[in-house]
């Protein structure tokens, strides 16, 4: 959705300047939270109601947030209620992502196993990552039998595929060649 995002940049932008300027940890668990309510079906259809005034919208998401909001989120929320930017929120939380990762020098690493990983084996994993990479990851864990072993890590718009069934399709294509 290129619209959404060209629509969100903005948004994003301006929470992550503010965030700069406070708690960036708080922030980043505030935004998190929007995003989850932002893309929740159920929301989405309260928004779109027309019966449901912007204020109400924003009283409303407001109160699904469990961590505590400060002044600015508050508005932040109303701003986007009355704008009838509410469907932004999981697309503004990708970019405020992206921009905090960026200034910390990190990405987010999602890591497909085979097999269910302990946090010991992630983290010796992500420590060798980030040396390949050579920036720090925030590893996410995604379970995919189909991968019958090894894993599949994506950075961004980096692959590494160690799993048995890149190997058995890499046999594959050299026999058929």
């Amino acid at each position: 959705m290129a619209e959404f995002a060209t629509v969100a940049r903005p948004y994003a932008e301006a929470l992550f300047r503010v965030a700069q300027n406070g708690d960036m940890a708080a922030w980043s668990g505030i935004v998190s939270e929007l995003a989850q309510i932002g893309a929740n079906p159920d929301v989405q259809a309260f928004a779109g109601n027309p019966n449901v005034t912007a204020a109400q919208l924003a009283e409303t998401i407001a109160s699904l947030v469990k961590s505590p909001l400060n002044a600015e989120a508050k508005n932040f929320i109303v701003m986007l209620a009355e704008n009838g930017r509410i469907a932004l929120l999981p697309e503004i939380a990708a970019q405020f992502t992206v921009l905090k990762n960026a200034q910390e020098g990190a990405a987010d690493a999602t890591v497909y196993s085979a097999f269910e990983m302990s946090a010991d084996q992630v983290n010796a994993l992500a420590a060798t990552l980030e040396k390949k990479f050579g920036r720090k990851l925030n590893p996410t864990v995604e379970v995919d039998p189909s991968l019958i072993g090894g894993v599949r890590v994506v950075v961004g718009d980096e692959v590494l595929d160690t799993s048995v069934r890149a190997k058995l399709q890499q046999m594959h294509n050299a026999l058929v060649a």
